[in-house]
């Protein structure tokens, strides 16, 4: 009798902390699909390294005390920590958020939140080409529906027409998004691979410092460019969004997720970001949602589905 009244209080609490978890990786994907249009009007207004920098300036300001009040602090990194993490920011923040930046210059928040859609694809892909890693014949065919997909959104449609004239379809927002996504698998491997003894949050705090000394590096130089009075409080507001909402408290509650309910499921989450993005881009940017996008956007998410299941 005392067994079953235990198990009955049990029981119901376990439901309500799932869905507290689904709850908080709902909004990290619409947080995450929310940077495209922060990101679009920062870009558009502000130099791209100073606009980085202002993001990951921030991010670090939310960081530091963050580790400090749930870890102690941060760890001292011996040399290949030092490494590690120096390349994580040359790759994930450095490198991706300069691509990030100049391909919203140049393409519609939308297009580009279906972009880093495939970054699932093109991590496994890198694993297999590079660390040798095996796929199974439905890895590789996920892989092939997601670069589909993909086509069917650079070309709006058009396919035939791109085999003909391929510079109708890719341009450098194109080409610069390609460079991000490669940028950011290579911070995902590097994190799975060179990164032991360090917590996730000490990993991505030394990540963002690096990122902030190498961005800032680059932002001295854009400093003439830069008119103070690009800085409005829509400009200030969206690149104080991109470092809590979307780098912070993204970051926080998507691991809360990978602790309660594991990775892989975690992962699935990801598929909401386009939405969310393309959503977002039409209703805040009046962008247009075009079937080729839609159609697209869907074998992506297939692809990118049969890929990592």
């Amino acid at each position: 009798m005392n067994d079953a009244s235990s198990a009955t209080v049990v029981r119901p609490a376990a439901p309500a902390v799932a869905a507290s978890v689904y709850i908080k990786l709902v909004f990290v994907a619409l947080f995450w699909g929310g940077t495209f249009i922060a990101g679009r009007v920062v870009a558009q207004a502000v130099p791209h390294m100073i606009a980085a920098t202002g993001r990951f300036a921030v991010a670090c300001a939310l960081l530091l005390p963050l580790a400090y009040k749930l870890e102690g602090g941060l760890p001292r990194l011996n040399r290949s920590q030092v490494l590690a993490t120096f390349a994580l920011g040359a790759t994930g923040i450095f490198i991706y958020n300069i691509c990030f930046f100049a391909a919203l210059s140049r393409m519609e928040a939308g297009r580009t939140a279906l972009f880093v859609a495939l970054n699932p694809v093109v991590t496994a892909l890198a694993l297999a080409l590079f660390f040798r890693e095996r796929l199974s014949a439905r890895k590789w065919f996920g892989i092939a529906i997601a670069f589909v997909g993909a086509a069917v959104i650079i070309t709006r449609g058009d396919l035939a027409g791109a085999m003909h004239d391929i510079s109708q379809s890719v341009g450098v927002g194109e080409l610069l998004m390609f460079c991000a996504i490669s940028g950011w698998a290579a911070y995902t491997i590097i994190g799975r691979h060179a990164l032991k003894g360090l917590s996730p949050i000490a990993a991505t705090t030394y990540a963002s410092l690096w990122g902030v000394l190498l961005l800032g590096g680059g932002a001295l130089f854009e400093l003439p460019a830069l008119d103070a009075r690009s800085f409005t409080w829509q400009v200030s507001a969206a690149i104080i969004y991109l470092g809590a909402f979307g780098t912070v408290i993204g970051f926080i509650w998507y691991y809360e997720g990978v602790k309660a309910i594991g990775p892989a499921r975690t992962a699935v989450f990801n598929n909401l970001v386009p939405v969310f993005g393309i959503t977002l881009g039409a209703l805040l940017l009046h962008e247009p949602i075009l079937l080729s996008m839609v159609a697209g956007g869907v074998l992506v998410v297939i692809g990118v589905t049969l890929t990592n299941r």
